[in-house]
């Protein structure tokens, strides 16, 4: 893959994990708190925060594999598998800018060999 297009692809990605982090800010509720609160509000504003906890951990490890892909680009082996040094063809770079081996790898390594 052309090392430009590579970096566009990557700067979308990382643009695109960077806004989604920002909006999951915690925000501010409109309601008063007071010792009083309802307990399935307590629990769903809980779930919540839970789930934006998961999100944006979710987010951090994708942007850790941006990273990593652009730190693979500037060494010269990005589009190469990390895994055996194989080209990784340019459509999955296209789908997966941060796909790390081919997808018969990458299929191989998530049912754990």
């Amino acid at each position: 893959m052309d090392p430009e297009r590579a970096r566009e692809l990557l700067a979308r990605e990382r643009r695109r994990i960077v806004q989604d982090l920002g909006g999951l800010v915690p925000q501010e509720s409109d309601e008063p708190t007071t010792t009083d609160e309802h307990m399935a509000d307590q629990a769903s504003d809980l779930y919540d925060n839970e789930l934006d906890e998961g999100l944006s951990d979710d987010l951090r490890v994708e942007l850790a594999a941006v990273e990593r892909a652009e730190q693979r680009l500037a060494a010269g082996t990005y589009g190469l598998s990390t895994e055996s040094g194989e080209p990784i063809p340019d459509e999955r770079l296209e789908a997966v800018p941060t796909a790390e081996r081919t997808a018969e790898e990458q299929a191989r390594f998530e049912r754990g060999g």
